[in-house]
């Protein structure tokens, strides 16, 4: 393989997420995938495996079942023609990279400020709280608090582990963070069941996670923000999130735009938290500047992602030549 072949590749399959956003039909390879795990998953508990065990069976069976389509339809296509095998594994590592998807939700919600109810309904896509009541901050809140959790879980994962280890290794992030939102729950149902998914779910992520506070730090300086402030904030408030990963990048958030969130939380019209993420002096009464500025910043850093990501790409091949 040549030193340009995955360079090529992975710039290629970034390029048609940037322009064409994550493809929607049917059959979307997500859709595929959590139709088998939820088929993998009832059959295991009709026969009585919901334990860690059954759970355990169930991880195997989805993530393997995810190498094992994507490969068995590469050999098929490669014995047609080897460009059929490239352009599907282009056209799957295209799928499964969401940075364009981030953004337009993100933009969806900006686009909607001027008039609240639609507002709310936008950000009710990608939080779990309740947003019948929140109030324009609020809501502003909430979409940057869900952008800056998702830029790990949603593309610096992905994009990496694409970059280190081919579309094998993004088909397996993949699959465990479709593994994670269907079962990774603590509650009576998954609480066992669901803890491979859930460890799982934690292990890929936490690299990247802490890769996010020096990614964000660096757009923050690119955009003349609050460079500074985003290590220190990813440093003091990271702990704030229940989730071991998902803090980093969302601290870093609040300190890049020198900005609180969180705040009143309510779930099911129980109130959650009433806790700020960031300094008390800094502003929590958010407004579209503050999401503009924050879907600029998930812009740049994104970038930066790919400029690193393509470095690791290359790595093992540079020191395989050397």
């Amino acid at each position: 393989m040549t030193l340009s072949e995955p360079i090529a590749f992975v710039a290629i399959a970034w390029l048609l997420d940037a322009v064409f956003g994550d493809p929607v039909y049917r059959l979307h390879p997500i859709r595929i995938l959590g139709a088998w795990s939820l088929l993998c998953e009832r059959r295991l508990f009709a026969l009585g495996w919901n334990g860690r065990l059954g759970g355990v069976l169930h991880w195997s069976l989805v993530v393997g079942g995810a190498l094992g389509a994507w490969y068995v339809v590469r050999l098929g296509l490669a014995w047609l023609d080897p460009w059929l095998a490239v352009a599907w594994d282009l056209f799957l590592a295209y799928s499964l990279l969401s940075m364009r998807d981030l953004l337009a939700h993100g933009q969806r919600v900006l686009d909607a400020l001027d008039d609240l109810p639609n507002a709310r309904r936008q950000v009710a896509m990608l939080v779990a709280r309740d947003t019948d009541r929140l109030g324009g901050d609020g809501v502003v809140r909430a979409a940057i608090e869900s952008l800056s959790e998702n830029l790990t879980d949603a593309v610096l994962t992905p994009l990496w582990a694409l970059c280190l280890f081919g579309l094998p290794g993004l088909i397996i992030v993949k699959a465990i963070s479709n593994l994670d939102s269907m079962v990774g729950y603590k509650d009576e149902r998954y609480g066992r069941f669901g803890w491979a998914a859930a460890r799982s779910d934690d292990l890929i992520h936490w690299i990247p996670a802490r890769l996010s506070v020096p990614l964000i730090a660096l757009a923050a300086a690119v955009l003349r923000l609050h460079p500074v402030l985003a290590v220190r904030a990813a440093l003091r408030y990271h702990a704030m999130l229940p989730s071991p990963n998902s803090g980093w990048s969302e601290a870093a958030c609040a300190g890049a735009l020198r900005v609180r969130l969180i705040g009143p939380i309510r779930c099911r019209g129980a109130l959650v938290t009433e806790r700020y993420m960031g300094d008390p002096d800094w502003p929590a009464n958010l407004d579209a500047g503050h999401l503009r500025r924050a879907l600029l910043l998930m812009q740049v850093s994104g970038l930066l992602a790919l400029g690193f990501g393509l470095l690791l790409t290359v790595a093992p091949l540079l020191l395989h030549w050397v």
